[in-house]
């Protein structure tokens, strides 16, 4: 398996980013670690060994980054509205700095999946939901979907454009961002065992928010046996990536 860390710098966010590439062709997906981790996560904790037939294979190439999140969602007595500026730089960083290099890296001429479990479940819906247009779609496991939670109940405009429940809510039924969501992979995965309460609540506003606006993303509430941890996330990467693969996740919602 093709292994290359990349050390680049972010105009975005002033300073050096690292990102971990396994894999030299395929599907690309862009993986967000957990929160406050590096792009060592995902293969540290065996994911990368998980799905590592699928990266043989040439089916997907993954691209892991860093976080900065310790400054933002992290930063819980930090000023808020520095905490949102971080995050939103954090974001463009990804779409206007990863994602041309991916494009570069990657020869598949096929728009990232963004990937991600806990915090960076949440990054992932997040970039998903906002560029559409960018990415294939999403699978996200056991993500947090409100950025109040992290703010204690505070929002301004920026925290509001990376709060998947209230941008989505407000989003026009005839907004053209419907149409691309239906043609896309959007996936979210919750467990309903430990340390899933506030995952579940999120996801399940976000079920209602997709039915009330046709939005045919598929929310998967897995079992009370299903815990908020790495054993059930590589159950779950290994059973939604090959429908990524196929196109089966495409409007598998309700």
């Amino acid at each position: 398996m093709n292994r290359e860390y990349f050390t680049h710098y972010s105009n975005c966010l002033q300073r050096d980013m690292h990102i971990l590439i396994h894999g030299d062709r395929g599907l690309p997906l862009l993986v967000f670690p957990t929160q406050d981790s590096m792009c060592n996560n995902f293969e540290d904790f065996g994911m990368i060994d998980t799905i590592s037939d699928f990266i043989d294979r040439g089916d997907v190439m993954v691209f892991t980054v860093d976080t900065v999140d310790k400054e933002s969602w992290s930063d819980l007595y930090g000023d808020k509205q520095h905490r949102g500026d971080i995050q939103e730089n954090y974001y463009h960083y990804i779409v206007d700095e990863v994602l041309p290099l991916i494009e570069q890296r990657n020869t598949s001429g096929r728009r990232p999946v963004a990937v991600g479990c806990s915090l960076g479940a949440t990054h992932a819906g997040i970039v998903a939901l906002r560029r559409p247009d960018l990415f294939e779609g999403c699978i996200a496991m056991s993500g947090i979907y409100d950025a109040t939670y992290f703010t204690g109940g505070w929002m301004n405009n920026v925290w509001y454009d990376n709060s998947p429940v209230h941008f989505l809510q407000n989003m026009p039924t005839d907004h053209h961002y419907i149409d691309l969501y239906n043609h896309r992979s959007l996936i979210f995965c919750v467990g309903q065992g430990a340390w899933e309460e506030d995952g579940i609540r999120t996801l399940l506003l976000m079920a209602s928010i997709f039915q009330h606006k046709g939005i045919h993303a598929w929310c998967d509430f897995w079992g009370y046996d299903v815990n908020h941890d790495w054993p059930w996330w590589k159950k779950q990467i290994r059973y939604f990536l090959p429908k990524v693969l196929d196109g089966s996740a495409i409007g598998n919602g309700a």
